[in-house]
């Protein structure tokens, strides 16, 4: 079984490349992020053309998310607790339950934002420790936090700003110990493995990435995973989004 988590910064604007990368790659699972548009704009026709069941959660201009499924979707959740925005989705198929996540940016420390986003952060968590631990479960999605100096570029260029502050970090870790593994992080626990590089200044080429997007699971999926990687390639290229995919593969 192959799942992903990508978030392609619109899919009006990259629904072609969305679909290239579907057809090359296959996956069964793909959690995906910042649609950006609303549920009538959202291509389900062409993802079932494709053999994709699908189930969104969207918003315009802003935010979305979506489960994308080469089986069919049940027990949909929209919505995480009361918030307003379109950041958060679940879905079952296969005997697991998928979460597709799109966490708050947070802007700047001193931001009410950067308080929605721990708030944010902490709805998920209560959602984490109260579900079903007999359901096997991978959580995946632009966390937007950096987890350690290892996930940032040049750690000083970063000093006081979002995605790497001590209360970030610790809520996320906190999500970590509801009993889900990193899986970014099995065999790579010592490199670097960017998932985000923002388009000013030939980030990309130089290498000045974030690693903000993760793929979690629990021990069921975890010791059954053989291969985690971040598919630089479909940051390249014309229109690209300036998140790559994540996909890991396990069997199932």
């Amino acid at each position: 079984m192959k799942v992903a988590t990508w978030n392609v910064n619109s899919l009006t604007a990259r629904w072609p490349r969305v679909q290239e990368w579907l057809t090359l790659h296959e996956p069964d699972v793909v959690l995906v992020q910042e649609t950006k548009q609303t549920d009538e704009k959202f291509p389900f026709a062409a993802l079932a053309a494709l053999g994709y069941d699908a189930a969104h959660h969207g918003q315009g201009r802003w935010n979305g998310v979506a489960i994308f499924s080469r089986t069919e979707l049940s027990d949909v959740q929209r919505g995480l607790g009361d918030d307003v925005e379109a950041r958060f989705i679940a879905a079952t198929c296969r005997g697991l339950r998928f979460h597709s996540c799109y966490v708050p940016n947070g802007r700047a420390l001193d931001d009410p934002h950067y308080d929605y986003k721990l708030r944010w952060l902490e709805s998920l968590r209560v959602l984490l420790v109260e579900r079903d631990r007999a359901q096997p479960l991978i959580v995946g999605g632009d966390f937007n936090v950096a987890l350690s100096d290892l996930d940032v570029y040049d750690p000083s260029a970063f000093v006081g700003a979002t995605h790497v502050s001590a209360p970030e970090r610790a809520a996320f870790r906190a999500l970590l110990d509801t009993d889900l593994v990193d899986l970014g992080r099995l065999d790579n626990a010592d490199e670097p493995a960017f998932t985000w590089w923002d388009y000013r200044n030939g980030s990309f080429r130089r290498g000045w990435g974030l690693r903000i997007d993760y793929l979690l699971a629990d021990a069921a999926i975890a010791s059954r995973v053989s291969e985690v990687r971040v598919d630089r390639v479909a940051r390249k290229g014309e229109k690209p989004s300036d998140h790559a995919p994540v996909l890991a593969q396990f069997d199932w």
